[in-house]
C-alpha cells in the first residue's frame, strides 16, 4: 500500500475521462442531428457528404431553371391559342367577303375588323417573358443538370412571312378576300406546327423536372445515411456513457479515499 502513487485512482479517471468524452460526443450528435459533428468523427464521409451537398445544390438550381423554361413555354402556347382564335376569325371574314351578295361597303367593314385582328397578331409578336422575347424564332439553351448539360428547345416566330402575310392581307374586295383567305389558311397550318412544337417543348421539359426530382431525392437519401444520426441508436449510447460517467465519478472517489487507510496504520 503506497502514498505518493494511486494507481487506481489514476486508472479511474482515465477511464471517467474517456467515458465523458464520449457522453459529450453523443450529446452534441443528438442536439446537432448529425453524425459529423466535427472532421474527426468521419473524414471520409464528411467529404462525401460535402460532394453530394454540393450537387444536391445544383440540381436544385437545374431543376428550378427548367421549370422557368416550363413556364416560358406554357406562356409561348397560351399566346398562340389566342392566335389560334383570331386566325379562325379572320378566314371566317375572308370567306364572308366573298359573297356575292355583299357589297363593297360591307366589305369595307369586314376589312376593318379584319385588319385590327392583324394588328393584334402583331402586337402579340413583340411579346416576352421576363424580357426575353417569346416569338424571335430563337429557341432556348436550358441547362438540364447539375453539370450545366443543357438542351435547347424550338423557337417559335410570329414575324415569319407565313404569319405576317396573313396579318398585312386585306379583304375589301373579292380577289383580296380570296388572297387573304390563302394566306390565312397557311398561317393557320404553320400555327399548328408551332404549338405542336412548343407542346413537346413543355413534354421534354417535364420530363427533365421529373427525372432531377427523382435524383435529387436520392442523392439526398444517400447524404442522409452518412451525415444524419440514427436517434433510437444515439439514445442507447448517450445512455450507457451517461451511466459510465456517473459509475466512473463514484469509483474515482473511492479511489482518491483510499490511501486514507495509510494513515490509520500510522495511527
Amino acid at each position: 500500500m503506497v502514498i505518493n502513487t494511486n494507481t487506481s485512482a489514476e486508472m479511474s479517471a482515465r477511464l471517467l475521462s474517456e467515458s465523458q468524452t464520449k457522453l459529450n460526443a453523443s450529446l452534441a450528435r443528438l442536439s446537432s442531428g448529425s453524425k459529423i459533428v466535427q472532421p474527426q468523427d468521419d473524414a471520409a464521409g464528411l467529404a462525401e457528404s460535402i460532394h453530394l451537398s454540393a450537387q444536391i445544390n445544383r440540381i436544385s438550381a437545374a431543376s428550378n431553371n427548367v421549370g422557368n423554361a416550363v413556364s416560358y413555354s406554357q406562356t409561348q402556347d397560351g399566346f398562340l391559342q389566342k392566335v389560334g382564335s383570331v386566325l379562325d376569325r379572320m378566314s371566317e371574314l375572308a370567306v364572308a367577303s366573298q359573297d356575292a351578295t355583299k357589297t363593297d361597303a360591307d366589305r369595307s367593314a369586314y376589312n376593318t375588323e379584319f385588319t385590327k385582328l392583324g394588328t393584334y397578331i402583331n402586337d402579340l409578336a413583340t411579346k416576352d417573358f421576363n424580357g426575353v422575347s417569346l416569338f424571335a424564332g430563337t429557341g432556348l439553351s436550358v441547362t438540364i443538370d447539375g453539370d450545366a448539360n443543357k438542351v435547347t428547345t424550338t423557337g417559335v416566330n410570329l414575324t415569319s412571312a407565313t404569319y405576317t402575310s396573313a396579318t398585312g392581307a386585306a379583304v375589301d374586295t373579292v380577289t383580296h378576300a380570296q388572297s387573304a383567305l390563302t394566306a390565312v389558311k397557311a398561317a393557320v397550318t404553320q400555327l399548328a406546327s408551332d404549338r405542336g412544337s412548343v407542346g413537346a417543348n413543355i413534354s421534354v421539359l417535364s420530363s427533365y423536372t421529373d427525372q432531377l426530382s427523382v435524383l435529387k431525392n436520392n442523392l439526398s437519401a444517400a447524404s442522409s445515411r452518412i451525415t444524419d444520426v440514427d436517434v433510437a441508436e444515439e439514445s442507447t449510447n448517450y445512455a450507457k456513457a451517461n451511466i459510465l460517467v456517473q459509475a466512473g465519478t463514484a469509483m474515482l472517489a473511492q479511489a482518491n479515499s483510499m490511501p486514507n487507510s495509510v494513515l490509520r496504520l500510522l495511527q
